[in-house]
């Protein structure tokens, strides 16, 4: 019995190109990138952009990523989002970010998570198709999840390194700056601390928190209280007034996670009749421009707010680019001032 030969393998197809969009639309090339470019307004008509739309669709044509990227993208526009511009922290971090976006011809929108670190509103409403990539804090967490769900590649500052999501990480060496806050405390001779810690959920306050513990772990006669605070002035303030007049042995210094704790701290000690430095130390995390305003000024840890914006821009156009992205963490320095002294006898 005769059977007739099976059907020869079929044949890889290859995906259509823009000549094949081209060619079904009537249409030349040019015209075809223009439209799929989103740059056809004035020079082609809506009826004409219409009908590429359509063939590419039919198609199922893709714009050629890798040959986009190496132009950059479609709009030279990156999206920065960071908490509430109240902390001249990310103010500092757009100013790098920008400085280098402009010397490739990029621009940086700023999107501030409203609630300051809370949920915020879709920012990709009607600014997705406008967007090359997205530069985010891992503060601004809830901002995130809106862009997770995107196409566009995520660079993430000062966030967990094992985070799948993202296409790079810029991170500080924090957990070194917290090493060098206990460094030199401990030399001072402080045993008593209290930590007053940020209580907003992020990884770079998790991070402060391990390396402390750390740092103290089989350290003798050492006794650490850690209490979480609001992240602002006020809520420094009460948190350590509360700690500093509990009964028993007073702290002897305050390790705060960011400067704005640590003046509230210094606002607390002074309200209960303490000195700073003489009857308790108080060291920030920062370096912003509070720190050498408060008197004494705070001893703190400098983070190169400019340079976190540079490098995640950087990352951003390598990425874009399909570069590898600068490794490593930036490094953070100590900056001791008046407000740390000796332990009290």
């Amino acid at each position: 019995m005769h059977h007739p030969d099976p059907d020869p393998a079929p044949r890889a197809t290859a995906p259509p190109t823009s000549r094949d969009v081209a060619r079904a639309a009537g249409v030349s090339q040019a015209t075809v990138s223009l439209v799929l470019g989103d740059k056809w307004r004035g020079r082609v008509s809506e009826r004409t952009a219409a009908v590429v739309r359509d063939a590419a669709d039919e198609l199922g044509y893709r714009p050629n990523l890798a040959a986009r990227n190496l132009r950059l993208g479609r709009t030279r526009t990156a999206l920065l989002v960071v908490p509430a511009l109240t902390n001249e922290f990310f103010a500092r971090v757009y100013t790098g970010a920008a400085a280098v976006a402009a010397q490739h011809d990029f621009g940086v929108v700023l999107y501030p998570s409203p609630e300051g670190v809370g949920p915020a509103k879709d920012p990709f409403a009607s600014a997705r198709a406008a967007l090359d990539g997205v530069i985010a804090s891992s503060m601004a967490a809830d901002a995130l999840r809106a862009i997770r769900g995107t196409d566009l590649p995520l660079v993430m500052l000062d966030s967990d390194p094992a985070d799948p999501g993202a296409a790079a990480h810029v991170n500080l060496d924090v957990a070194d700056g917290m090493r060098q806050v206990l460094d030199h405390l401990l030399d001072l001779g402080h045993r008593r601390f209290l930590h007053l810690s940020s209580a907003v959920p992020s990884w770079t306050f998790d991070v402060r928190a391990r390396a402390l513990a750390t740092r103290l772990r089989g350290v003798p006669d050492v006794d650490v209280r850690t209490v979480p605070a609001r992240l602002s002035v006020a809520g420094g303030r009460e948190a350590a007034e509360r700690a500093l007049s509990r009964s028993g042995p007073r702290p002897t210094a305050v390790v705060c996670d960011d400067d704005i704790l640590a003046a509230g701290a210094c606002k607390a000690a002074r309200r209960l009749g303490l000195r700073v430095p003489e009857d308790v130390s108080v060291t920030g995390f920062d370096d912003l421009a509070l720190a050498t305003a408060v008197e004494p000024e705070l001893t703190t840890v400098r983070l190169p707010a400019e340079r976190i914006g540079e490098r995640g821009m950087a990352a951003l156009l390598a990425v874009l680019t399909g570069r590898s992205p600068e490794p490593g963490d930036l490094p953070v320095t100590l900056m001791p001032r008046g407000s740390s002294g000796p332990a009290p006898a």
